[in-house]
């Protein structure tokens, strides 16, 4: 479910004769949404108010806290300027919580601080152990078949998309968001509040390839991500230590196979 588009917002929009005129314009919805943990504090995101159970679930299966069986609980309250999730969890995965939780503290807006930080980022991942095999022209029917399920970005022209597709191009499942990493997961949450894997898949996000993306799909066990722009220096570095197949600059007629160790790509 995506979150209505906020407005109408009263534009100006200019002509190729340098004259102006006035028009109505819908833009998304972005507002604060914290994250809490049995009541502690872990983060706050600039989100899309919508699909809030998806995103605590994937979240929490991104940041490496819980398994699905070990969130019990996931409530939103609204509050003053946003919106807070509480999920609770069993009593046993506190402790991730608490390590992560101090580390978070030292984070500023300019980046990370503090050499624990560091050491965070580049913690080691895991070597993926599924295999898929798909094709170039699956890939190609994924991309043809994902606008007509972004209402959102038709309504918007702002909001990003991530979606999980079968080997043969079928789309699954998708999630929208103002920020790419919510979307990814948004759409981590929704398939694994479904009750579906992601070893016999693969992402396709309408974003860059930031680091950030491949350790979320990495985290969860998908061997394939796709990404219609480029991607950083180290989500190649990344996705090679881990084993994760990755394409980017994907287009309906071309592609960049930056990682494919296991010939995933026909």
């Amino acid at each position: 479910m995506s979150a209505l588009p906020a407005g109408p917002l009263l534009v100006e929009y200019p002509t190729n004769s340098g004259t102006a005129y006035e028009g109505m314009r819908a833009v998304p919805l972005e507002t604060p949404i914290a994250i809490e943990f049995n009541g502690i504090g872990y983060g706050v995101m600039m989100a899309t108010p919508a699909d809030f159970e998806d995103f605590a679930l994937g979240f929490t299966l991104t940041e490496g806290l819980a398994a699905p069986d070990e969130v019990l609980g996931i409530d939103t309250h609204a509050v003053e300027g946003g919106f807070v999730i509480r999920v609770t969890l069993v009593q046993s995965r506190l402790e991730p919580v608490l390590g992560r939780a101090r580390l978070r503290v030292s984070e500023s807006a300019c980046g990370l601080c503090g050499m624990d930080n560091i050491a965070q980022v580049l913690r080691p991942l895991p070597t993926l152990k599924a295999r898929i095999g798909t094709t170039r022209a699956a890939i190609h029917a994924a991309l043809d078949g994902l606008p007509a399920l972004q209402p959102l970005s038709a309504a918007t022209g702002a909001v990003h998309a991530a979606a999980f597709c079968a080997p043969d191009g079928t789309i699954r499942q998708v999630r929208e968001d103002v920020g790419r990493h919510n979307a990814l997961d948004k759409l981590i949450g929704a398939v694994a509040r479904s009750g579906g894997g992601f070893g016999d898949g693969f992402f396709l996000v309408t974003s860059r390839c930031s680091y950030e993306l491949v350790e979320k799909t990495v985290q969860v066990g998908c061997p394939l991500l796709v990404a219609i722009s480029a991607p950083t220096s180290l989500a190649v570095e990344r996705a090679r230590e881990a084993g994760l197949a990755l394409v980017a600059l994907a287009r309906r007629d071309s592609m960049l196979v930056l990682n494919d160790p296991h010939r995933a790509i026909a």
